[in-house]
């Protein structure tokens, strides 16, 4: 089971990763043009909060399990990725985006098996 959350605490990491450093590096018009319509209803700094978050979930998923370093952060990491989550999901509901919520409510539960697993019988 250790292997299987590593797993999924790596795959949560890179999409986290890879969609906060998108939201962080773009503008708020690139991202509208790219087909993020829900950035229409932030403002650019909350956007790039939204973006920071996200990077600091990967952070926390995985280098300080990896460096045996307060390894408690990961479970916390993963219980915020489902909270971005669970915002992104009700973002997306209100604008009718069912793909995209379908989508957000697969990433947070595969955070809650990662927070499951970590904070319980498999923590590190």
């Amino acid at each position: 089971m250790n292997v299987t959350l590593w797993v999924l605490a790596g795959l949560l990491a890179a999409v986290f990763l890879l969609s906060g450093v998108m939201k962080v590096a773009r503008s708020k018009a690139q991202l509208a043009d790219s087909g993020q319509g829900w950035t229409e209803d932030f403002s650019a700094s909350m956007i790039k909060f939204i973006g920071l978050a996200e990077v600091a979930a990967a952070i926390g998923l995985i280098l300080p399990p990896a460096l045996d370093i307060a390894p408690v952060l990961a479970p916390i990491a993963a219980l915020g990725a489902a909270v971005v989550m669970v915002g992104a999901a009700i973002t997306h509901g209100r604008r009718k985006e069912y793909p995209n919520v379908l989508t957000n409510l697969v990433l947070l539960a595969i955070a809650v098996v990662v927070a499951w697993g970590r904070f319980g019988p498999y923590s590190l």
